[in-house]
């Protein structure tokens, strides 16, 4: 996909505050430090639109980024961390579990996983609940980098039976560093903002 225009609009926390255009929305989720801000650089061609940290758990709102005034990626609150209160994580929770329930515009949630651990108990149920929300056909493997091909396609075939995927469900390898993965994300993203 052509970039022309990408610009972040906002870091939110209520429904009230979500930008009001109806356009077409895909949100990633994943734990915290799985590299969903590299990603959304990546896939945009810049290099610091989405902020990045070495610190886990740092994106606690829900954060909007305008793409060719056409759509929004949504980048949701990273969970699991374990350093952060049982309350604070709660109430990401209830924001997250809020936006996904309730967001007309909303076409996909892709789930993003570190392409080298088996997915953590919160990724399983965080996968759950996206299809039980209708979505989950597309998660996205990262820091793919980290692994030859063939250790790269046994990750993923565990991956997808240990997060239960359906066949029709797709998961892709992707590096930020390599810049491998961004067309294929491209394609299917399309899909769902063509809809």
């Amino acid at each position: 996909m052509k970039i022309n225009e990408a610009s972040f609009i906002g870091s939110y926390v209520k429904p009230e505050q979500f930008p009001e255009e109806a356009v077409p929305e895909i949100a990633l989720a994943g734990r915290s430090n799985v590299g969903k801000s590299s990603l959304i650089n990546t896939l945009l061609g810049r290099k610091k639109l989405a902020k990045t940290s070495g610190t886990p758990g740092k994106t606690r709102t829900i954060n909007f980024y305008r793409i060719n005034q056409h759509f929004f990626l949504v980048d949701l609150p990273g969970y699991g961390y374990a350093k952060v209160s049982k309350k604070e994580r709660d109430s990401w929770g209830k924001m997250i579990e809020n936006y996904l329930a309730n967001r007309d515009t909303l076409r996909e949630v892709v789930l993003l996983v570190d392409i080298r651990h088996d997915p953590s108990e919160d990724d399983r149920i965080m996968y759950e609940w996206i299809r039980y929300q209708g979505f989950g056909q597309l998660v996205v493997a990262t820091k793919a980098d980290k692994l030859s091909r063939s250790r790269q396609i046994q990750q993923m075939r565990r991956i997808k039976t240990k997060l239960g995927m359906p066949e029709s469900a797709i998961i892709l390898p992707f590096s930020s560093l390599k810049k491998t993965g961004i067309d294929e994300v491209w394609d299917l993203l399309k899909i769902h903002l063509e809809q």
